[in-house]
């Protein structure tokens, strides 16, 4: 299979200037969903030698090549997907019945489904909430079975629990902010339902969840691609709460980097782990949201100006991140000869990194050929660690390059054993230990070294790695990764994560009957089964465009 080169060339700022008129433009459309042969209904090897002669221009070449031919499907994915002629897996069936017990009712409605439904466990706490991180891939699997109505209500209930008081302590926190959860009290005295939200005054750290706004704005896109309802995303409501949140992210301050700053704890990882500046799984959400609220915020009233702000944010941000989050061999030779103490606008060494400061594991790990996303960059700090969900995302939200994209799935190719290993995936690499695990997490019981969030294996990113190998048109690694996972993941009782090196272990606190490891399953087979169900989440590579040229007021003066 022919790879191209990872060294990936630091884009200029006119390269990245994004085509807004034709992203307003580009609004969601219903794509309507005819079910595509498998994969292995046609020779693994046609795509694989359709990917060796692309330009990698991005999705559309993906679906050009003949693993997407031409078909319809008619009946729900609920009754069993399979990638050749050998019938359902029997997994798929077991992984829809598990996924119904944990949907949520209100008001005899389906709203969302809870965290897990372990009843082995003791301790609840809140793994019987609706999360909005978690409910994603459940949605996904929900939509791509054509059961939408459950994915409206979430849609809806959330965007009226923004509206609520959100206090910490006697701090009011912005009114753009999105719970991280909420639960269905019912008080059976006076046979009443009530939905409670908690935006992070209950949870442990008491960090608001910047990404739930975030997953809000880019399911409602899917959904809204998906079912063709432009209805909803064009309500009052809907944009207003796309307004609020955006407005969070866009207002401005001292902020002189267009990346967003955050406190540890305020995503996925939501306990201390080092990623407090700018998390690379943030600054890609991010991105991707704008990009989803461009395409569905109306250019008229407010929505005008926040469009136009939106553009300006993205020029920014783009370059900001393909230039100096970006690594791969050259680039980390780069910095290793990086001279420090530089003052001027032509200094090479902007962040002022020390070369010393970057870990020996890094010379090892990085392979000849590939590259990804540092988990972080500050001023005089560089988190080198390899962060799953983040560099997932750049792929799909099209933030990577067409290079970049390719160089991140020859990198997770090469350290397979290392990211995959036993159980996909890796929500990091590699595990923080000794002293250096004492000082970032405070000695953290949970965030052990390959545990949990330090370098635990989470069944729930494989629809993530699915979707970057879809679109980068390397199914038979996603094909591979779905084997893994299916040999362990009913046997083991659908926990919520691995432990180990390889991930061999069933994680030492990991609930049973994780709800988004079991959607995580469902979306990644389903879109192994039918390619054409990633245009829900995915977005195109922008054409390069020259900046608009404005004439100064000083003009007709």
């Amino acid at each position: 299979m022919k790879r191209v080169s990872s060294h990936v060339s630091l884009a200029s700022e006119a390269e990245i200037n994004l085509d807004l008129s034709r992203l307003i433009i580009d609004r969601p459309q219903r794509f309507t969903l005819e079910r595509k042969r498998s994969f292995d209904e046609q020779s693994w090897s046609e795509l694989s030698h359709s990917h060796s002669h692309r330009n990698n221009d991005g999705f559309d070449s993906v679906l050009q090549s003949p693993a997407f031919p031409s078909g319809g499907f008619d009946s729900p994915f609920s009754t069993g997907t399979h990638f050749g002629g050998g019938g359902p897996h029997p997994l798929v069936n077991e992984a829809w019945e598990a996924l119904r017990k944990s949907v949520v009712y209100f008001r005899e409605q389906p709203v969302g489904t809870i965290a897990a439904v372990d009843h082995a466990s003791e301790e609840v706490l809140n793994y019987d909430q609706v999360f909005v991180r978690d409910f994603v891939p459940s949605a996904l699997a929900f939509l791509m079975n054509n059961e939408t109505d459950i994915v409206k209500n979430f849609l809806l209930k959330t965007l009226h629990l923004q509206s609520s008081e959100k206090m910490v302590d006697r701090f009011k926190l912005g009114a753009g902010a999105m719970p991280a959860s909420f639960k269905v009290d019912r008080n059976k005295n006076r046979n009443t339902e009530t939905l409670v939200a908690d935006f992070g005054e209950s949870a442990i750290g008491r960090v608001a969840p910047v990404d739930s706004g975030f997953w809000w704005i880019i399911l409602l896109r899917a959904y809204t691609k998906y079912t063709g309802d432009v209805s909803l995303s064009e309500s009052p409501d809907c944009q207003k709460c796309m307004r609020l949140i955006l407005n969070l992210c866009l207002s401005e301050g001292f902020d002189t980097f267009p990346t967003l700053l955050c406190t540890d704890g305020c995503s996925m990882i939501d306990r201390r782990m080092g990623i407090y500046g700018y998390p690379i799984e943030i600054q890609a959400l991010f991105y991707m949201a704008l990009r989803c609220a461009l395409q569905m915020l109306k250019p008229e009233g407010e929505g005008k100006d926040f469009i136009e702000k939106i553009g300006q944010r993205l020029h920014a941000l783009t370059y900001h991140m393909r230039n100096y989050f970006w690594l791969d061999f050259h680039q980390l030779n780069n910095i290793y000869r990086y001279k420090t103490e530089e003052y001027s606008h032509t200094a090479v060494n902007k962040f002022n990194v020390i070369p010393d400061s970057i870990p020996d594991w890094v010379f090892d790990f990085m392979p000849c050929r590939g590259g990804y996303f540092l988990g972080n960059v500050s001023p005089a700090m560089m988190d080198f660690r390899w962060f799953a969900l983040g560099n997932c995302i750049a792929i799909v939200s099209s933030l990577a390059t067409p290079e970049q994209s390719v160089a991140i799935m020859d990198l997770i190719e090469e350290k397979w054993d290392e990211l995959v290993g036993e159980m996909p995936l890796k929500i990091c690499y590699p595990a923080l230990e000794n002293h250096e695990w004492r000082i970032i997490t405070g000695c953290d019981p949970k965030n052990t070294r390959w545990s949990y969030h330090n370098g635990g294996s989470w069944p729930v990113l494989l629809w993530l790695l699915t979707a970057a190998c879809i679109k980068t048109g390397r199914p038979q690694m996603a094909k591979r990764a779905i084997e893994l996972a299916e040999s362990r993941l009913l046997k083991d009782g659908w926990p919520e994560y691995y432990d180990g090196k390889l991930g061999r272990f069933v994680g030492k606190q990991a609930r049973k009957f994780q709800t988004w490891s079991i959607a995580g399953y469902l979306v990644a087979r389903m879109m192994l089964e039918d390619p054409s169900t990633l245009m829900m989440i995915s977005m195109e590579e922008d054409r390069p465009m020259k900046p608009t040229m404005r004439r100064s007021a000083s003009w007709n003066a």
